[in-house]
């Protein structure tokens, strides 16, 4: 058994850009005089950064000066570094920070800083002002308190790979080769071979027909659905997907079709995975020539999601208007009153 641990000085960094405008004019302000910036907040502390256009001292007179000044109020020290630097030489990540400090209520009131940034001939002289202006940029670290922290155990190394699950592979080729298959579905002239353990476990409407009150013997018949989607159900049955399922961009409409009749299976049999794939699906097929039966499907089989997608397309004043002119809002009328009354509320509302 073995452990560790370490001391970790978790930090904050960001930067402050301050942008001198008008830099000829500044000029004016005598030596050991300065123009504070706006606040700012960073690092969890409120900052202002105090301008000297001529030094903050008599000595560096032919200097510009910068100082860092945290306004708040602190009763324990806050630890920080800082650096100047001009915008323009800043490219990518802050630089290395040189300067450090510990500030308390004293400090703060004096600032930490440069009383040498750059010299004012060399400034003139520079690339850095332009248009009479310059900015500089004020890269800031806060140090938060030290403290020991667990290390995560390390991993051990890996002699076994273990392979993903192909249960679904087994189950798909069991239904294919109809091996110990114990039941047959007859669904629109075409039959099935399946076995009732596998699809009781997978729906309780199956549970109740093949081993309840509903039990018929070994031939089921399935009416009102067709055979491809009674094929996809019971697929979806024994390996949890769609089989041939494709890109969400190269579904056609055919596949639009299948998702809808699905949908219908899958609340039938109450199967509310592949239900909610189905919405899932058709959510992505709404527009409106097609809203109409969607929101009619989605309000017959209590799919809620799926009417909010459909309420939300036409929450467009444009695409509910369409709507209103097109076929699909005199059949929603007459299988769907109560979603006609909301919708003429809605046109109310953008009318």
């Amino acid at each position: 058994m073995s452990s560790a641990s370490a001391i970790v000085a978790p930090t904050w960094s960001g930067h402050h850009l301050l942008k001198i405008d008008g830099y000829s004019f500044t000029k004016d302000v005598p030596t050991g005089q300065k123009i504070e910036s706006r606040p700012f907040d960073l690092g969890g502390h409120r900052w202002h950064i105090d301008y000297y256009p001529n030094g903050c001292t008599a000595e560096d007179a032919d200097y510009i000066s910068l100082f860092l000044v945290l306004e708040d109020s602190v009763f324990k020290a806050v630890k920080a570094q800082q650096k100047f630097s001009f915008a323009g030489e800043v490219k990518g990540q802050a630089p290395s920070l040189g300067s450090s400090v510990t500030v308390n209520n004293y400090t703060c009131l004096q600032g930490w800083g440069t009383s040498s940034f750059v010299k004012r001939e060399d400034l003139e002289e520079s690339e850095h002002l332009h248009d009479d202006s310059f900015t500089v940029r004020c890269d800031i670290v806060v140090i938060s308190d030290y403290q020991a922290e667990d290390l995560p155990e390390s991993t051990p190394p890996t002699f076994v790979s273990v392979e993903p699950s192909d249960l679904h592979q087994h189950l798909g080729d069991l239904l294919r080769s109809e091996k110990g298959a114990d039941v047959v579905f007859e669904v629109a002239g075409e039959t099935f071979a399946a076995h009732r353990c596998l699809l009781a476990a997978r729906s309780p409407v199956f549970s109740a027909m093949l081993f309840g009150g509903m039990k018929e013997g070994n031939t089921v018949h399935i009416h009102d659905m067709d055979a491809q989607v009674f094929k996809a159900l019971l697929s979806f049955a024994y390996t949890d997907s769609l089989a041939g399922e494709t890109e969400e961009n190269e579904e056609d409409e055919e596949d639009e079709a299948m998702f809808q009749h699905l949908l219908v299976a899958a609340d039938r049999y109450n199967m509310e995975r592949l239900k909610s794939i189905c919405e899932d699906k058709l959510c992505k097929h709404i527009d409106v020539d097609k809203v109409g039966i969607i929101l009619e499907l989605a309000e017959q089989h209590h799919c809620d999601g799926l009417s909010k997608a459909c309420l939300s397309f036409l929450g467009s004043p444009t695409n509910l208007r369409a709507f209103v002119d097109s076929d699909g809002f005199n059949c929603l009328s007459k299988s769907c009153p109560s979603v006609i009354k909301k919708l003429i509320a809605m046109l109310a509302f953008v009318s």
